[in-house]
């Protein structure tokens, strides 16, 4: 019985890993920013090894505080520069390298856990099975930890809506990086919804989301 409830908590905690996943058709709503920015320029094209999304998620369970945390990979991206400066980019992940990091010695719940979340329970990566971040907007920060502004649209099962993330960007050497600042998602803005019974814990609908970018100029 205790294995049982383990699992089950596992699984319903997912509920609150907030990642960008969106399918093949268009957005079935859409909440989004205009685009201020032009694909003139110079063409980087994503480096999928070395980029991901970082993500936390968080459960309380009675008095005591858990979360998990993990990765997701890229699947494709790119982004224009423009007189030395970004000006555009997307970037398009793959579901279904979503993984939890802290289970990763624990492979029965690590597995069961990622099955889940991969679920119609949850993100459904069957049906959505991409996630896209979309830049709309680059504005220069000269003030805090962050140089950058970055204004963008977030895709995620069939749900667009417009989010802002500070970053530090750097282009030099034909390389473009680009490191955001972990950022608080509402996870029920994109019909993550998912809940247990109050007896077992509490799924925080806020969940920190964090992407780290690099990008080659294309030769």
């Amino acid at each position: 019985m205790k294995k049982a409830v383990k699992i089950s908590i596992l699984c319903a905690f997912g509920a609150g890993i907030l990642l960008v996943s969106c399918g093949k058709d268009k957005p079935l709503t859409a909440q989004s920013n205009d685009s201020t920015i032009t694909k003139q320029g110079s063409v980087y094209e994503l480096d999928t090894l070395n980029s991901r999304i970082e993500w936390k998620g968080f459960l309380v369970l009675k008095s005591d505080n858990s979360s998990h945390f993990g990765t997701i990979k890229f699947e494709s991206g790119d982004v224009t520069v423009k007189d030395g400066k970004l000006e555009s980019g997307k970037f398009v992940a793959d579901m279904n390298t979503l993984t939890s990091v802290d289970l990763k010695d624990d492979k029965e719940n690590l597995n069961k856990l990622n099955g889940h979340l991969k679920s119609g329970d949850f993100f459904e990566t069957e049906k959505f099975p991409t996630a896209s971040y979309e830049i709309t907007k680059v504005t220069p920060n000269a003030q805090g930890d962050y140089n950058t502004l970055l204004d963008g649209n977030l895709t995620m099962k069939g749900i667009t809506k417009p989010v802002q993330f500070n970053a530090n960007v750097a282009v030099r050497n034909g390389e473009v990086s680009i490191a955001t600042e972990p950022k608080d998602i509402m996870r029920e803005d994109f019909s993550v919804k998912f809940q247990m019974p109050l007896k077992n814990g509490v799924i925080k609908d806020e969940v920190n989301l964090q992407i780290s970018i690099k990008a080659l100029e294309k030769k």
